[in-house]
């Protein structure tokens, strides 16, 4: 072992392990993302319909673009290029974002029967700068307008899959036959639920049960009669399972004005159809209206729209307000993994909140530093209390509160807080190789190989200084091989105060 490396690799794993960066210096978490893994479907009909009166949607200019669109095509035939490109065009003159809006398409054989295309976006974000709801996960591209960056550079934010097997129409024309699907259309319904027409709740079919762990801002606005909203609901149940199949509308103001005041009403079928159910406006209602179909989940051979429609675009307008909160039911549950850091002078509280935060409505968490008494109030986690006496042992006592009151409080382990350190030699002959760190009896410690004998010592600091003890003292190596010396280390502590005890495990 070379004893250049002894005193300042201990030293600095020790100081990984014990000091803390002051918020202000530390790299903050700006938001959290997940892949979207849901997709939106649209289905052929197989239908053929009376095409004569059915062109008017064909009227139509493509209006100064709001958003600058790219499209990476991965097998896309050239002559399907062009519709791609008018469907984006589409959208680009009704959604504004001052981000650009990358499109992955795939064209490639379907495994399921009947689909023509489906589309997800890239990723889902929430907590970002801009966020109107920080509970809810917002699509990629509704994410970056809001927050006026690109949150995932190297990520696309919508993806595409067609068909390759439909019967497709694509010319720009918007005259296919009576037995042929326009391909333009059909993009222009599946960008919709890439830019976040889209539920992220999942069903079981055997038990009927719905899950939901990440509600989007469609969620929020999906509603029942009775004025809950899918989003909230929280752990898997028969009640969100009852309310996926039941008559879902849509509640938010500007959809509900497109649509002559009343709300508009989603699919959601009796049987619960994958990709199709409640990601789409109500098939009967909707699918004879030329400027309102498109986000409809059928498209009959022959059918063209040229516009997401109305209520579409209002309905992504909504998505992008906060929604309204409904009142919560009763007090919040407690927060979980709560746990104190020691710092100079402060400490710093982590907590989670509990699984349900958005059916509980949680408005804030209440501190009580023990045994001060003294209660001061954060609305996230980590949460710093500062003015704290270094030296002095405290614990700290965590509640959730909403309009209703307070859950039942948390407690979390002691700490005592210590001025900041510095480097120090703490063992002239320690060897850097294997050690491990921890707490006990709230005391840093540092359990560590001697290289001068191999024996197992534990370094504790009391106070500013450090006591250092023989652990395991049975050692013949005199130190003149590694593979004598006390080998890989752990520790961890069990109990609590007078109960409290350290484990060693090491070879």
């Amino acid at each position: 072992m070379k004893k250049s490396l002894r005193i300042r690799a201990l030293v600095a794993a020790f100081s990984l392990a014990f000091t803390l960066l002051s918020p202000t210096s530390a790299p903050a978490l700006t938001f959290n993302s997940i892949p979207a893994t849901k997709w939106g479907y649209i289905y052929g009909s197989g239908k053929t319909q009376n095409l004569i009166g059915s062109k008017s949607s064909q009227n139509f200019e493509v209006g100064k673009p709001l958003s600058k669109w790219e499209i990476d095509f991965v097998d896309v035939p050239t002559e399907a290029k062009a519709a791609f490109r008018l469907a984006a065009d589409i959208w680009a003159s009704h959604f504004e974002s001052t981000v650009p809006i990358e499109i992955e398409a795939h064209w490639e054989p379907s495994a399921l029967n009947g689909i023509l295309g489906s589309a997800r976006p890239g990723d889902y974000f929430n907590a970002f700068v801009g966020a109107p709801d920080p509970d809810l996960w917002y699509a990629s591209a509704l994410a970056n307008r809001l927050a006026g960056k690109d949150l995932s550079p190297n990520r696309p934010e919508i993806v595409l899959r067609f068909n390759s097997n439909a019967l497709w129409h694509t010319s720009l024309d918007g005259q296919p036959s009576r037995f042929s699907y326009d391909l333009t259309s059909t993009v222009l319904h599946e960008i919709g639920h890439g830019l976040g027409f889209i539920s992220n709740a999942e069903y079981e079919t055997f038990f009927g049960t719905g899950y939901i762990v990440q509600p989007t801002p469609f969620d929020a606005y999906a509603q029942l009669p009775d004025g809950r909203t899918l989003s909230d609901f929280c752990a898997r149940s028969i009640d969100l399972g009852l309310a996926m199949t039941s008559p879902l509308f849509w509640s938010g103001a500007n959809a509900i004005a497109a649509n002559g005041g009343k709300k508009p009403k989603l699919y959601s079928p009796r049987t619960f159809e994958e990709g199709s159910s409640i990601t789409h406006l109500d098939e009967s209602t909707f699918n004879q209206s030329v400027k309102e179909s498109a986000m409809t989940p059928v498209l009959d051979p022959g059918e063209v729209f040229r516009t997401p429609g109305n209520i579409a675009l209002a309905m992504i307008e909504d998505m992008l307000q906060k929604p309204p909160a409904n009142k919560a039911a009763s007090t919040p549950l407690k927060p979980l993994n709560v746990r104190a850091l020691v710092g100079d002078k402060y400490a710093l509280l982590t907590f989670e909140s509990p699984n349900c935060r958005r059916i509980d409505r949680i408005s804030g968490y209440n501190v009580t530093i023990n045994p001060t008494g003294e209660v001061r109030k954060f609305t996230t986690s980590p949460a710093r209390v500062s003015g704290l006496k270094n030296g002095e042992r405290y614990s700290f006592s965590i509640t959730a509160e909403n309009s209703n009151g307070e859950s039942d409080p948390v407690k979390t382990n002691e700490v005592t807080p210590q001025p900041s350190l510095s480097s120090k030699v703490i063992d002239k002959s320690a060897s850097a190789k294997y050690l491990a760190t921890g707490v006990f009896q709230a005391k840093p410690i540092v359990a560590y190989s001697d290289s001068g004998t191999g024996n197992l010592r534990i370094a504790t600091l009391n106070g500013k200084t450090w006591k250092i003890s023989t652990v395991d003292g049975n050692s013949t190596s005199g130190g003149k091989s590694d593979r004598n010396l006390a080998g890989p280390v752990s520790l961890c502590v069990t109990g609590s105060k007078s109960t409290e005890r350290l484990h060693l495990f090491y070879a």
